[in-house]
């Protein structure tokens, strides 16, 4: 099919790629048990991502705390990559501190790294000036679209639009984006932005798949209403939409409890999106990525070999009837907010 095509990013004039290489699984065994650490491996995968044009990384400071940014950083310097060719997107919320060993919980940390950590978490002023100064540093780059990673209810409002803007005024950030709250919650973000002439966001991040539609209540009436650009996560729903019922991999294992507790019409569904896969000759995973293409999102694909990448790719030019979409979405009962 040649090289994918780049295409316009919500309300912006920024391109990238229709499907974004999810970086979160490149890493440390440390922070999450199926993570790929073999660096040759994880490089000539993003190199053949990047040689088929799928040049858009999303990353997050938390992933792996901090190793999953140095390693675009080190990709790029590894193989003379122009930072002009491609678009990175990470995250700031977590607490992440390279000097000590933060757990993917620091909830669950000692009093000591709290202590250490107090600062660093959240969307203060203070954490996102000096969260964003130390992404920059290990991208050894700017941030193409900074996103915060969650909502933060102890934060004003002002205080956390305010600082956003700045680190674009700075130059360390271009675009900014969301990840994870509820509707009312990013509205309130953009009208603050709007009401103060600061930048606001152009895409929003969430979980959305064919398991988990509750994004279709508000989230997405509205991104489409102001045209910000959709990026979900979990296209497989942590491979749940990848395989069989009753097959397992490492990711599902590890996953959250929450999104294994399947119900009589989740496990339907599944076997439809089997089903529809046999038919038309491809695997489960590019059925369930072609659904939210049909839908108009641009889903975070994080693939742990070529192969995958190559799937994920060739989900692309994957059509389907509107006969297959209602076959795959009649199923589905409305699931409690994660």
């Amino acid at each position: 099919m040649g090289l994918v095509k780049q295409v316009r990013f919500g309300n912006s004039g920024l391109r990238i790629s229709p499907i974004i290489l999810g970086c979160m699984t490149f890493g440390s065994k440390a922070w999450n048990s199926w993570l790929l650490e073999d660096k040759e491996e994880v490089f000539a995968l993003m190199k053949f991502c990047y040689d088929q044009g799928i040049r858009t990384f999303d990353t997050a400071d938390q992933y792996s705390n901090g190793l999953s940014e140095r390693l675009i950083c080190e990709f790029l310097k590894r193989y003379s990559i122009r930072r002009e060719t491609v678009v990175i997107m990470s995250k700031i919320f977590f607490a992440v501190d390279e000097a000590i060993d933060v757990p993917q919980n620091i909830n669950l940390a000692d009093a000591g790294v709290q202590l250490d950590v107090i600062n660093q978490r959240g969307l203060s002023r203070k954490h996102i000036m000096d969260g964003v100064a130390r992404s920059v540093e290990r991208l050894g780059t700017y941030i193409d679209v900074l996103q915060i990673h969650r909502f933060d209810a102890e934060t004003p409002m002002e205080e956390t639009m305010r600082a956003l803007n700045d680190v674009v005024e700075l130059g360390q950030v271009r675009y900014l984006g969301a990840s994870r709250m509820l509707g009312t919650q990013f509205a309130e973000y953009q009208f603050v932005a709007q009401l103060n002439g600061w930048h606001q966001f152009i895409n929003w991040q969430s979980q959305y798949n064919l398991l988990y539609r509750e994004d279709e209540r508000e989230v997405i009436p509205f991104a489409k209403r102001h045209n910000i650009a959709l990026t979900p996560f979990y296209p497989n729903a942590g491979g749940l939409l990848a395989r069989p019922l009753g097959q397992v991999s490492a990711r599902t294992k590890s996953d959250d409890p929450k999104v294994k507790k399947l119900t009589a019409r989740d496990k339907e569904i599944i076997n439809r999106v089997e089903q529809l896969s046999v038919e038309k000759g491809v695997s489960m995973a590019q059925i369930s990525l072609a659904w939210l293409l049909h839908k108009g999102c641009y889903p975070i694909v994080g693939v742990n070999s070529i192969q995958r990448a190559q799937e994920s790719i060739d989900a692309l030019s994957l059509q389907l009837s509107e006969q297959d979409l209602l076959f795959l979405e009649e199923m589905y009962e409305p699931h409690k907010l994660i």
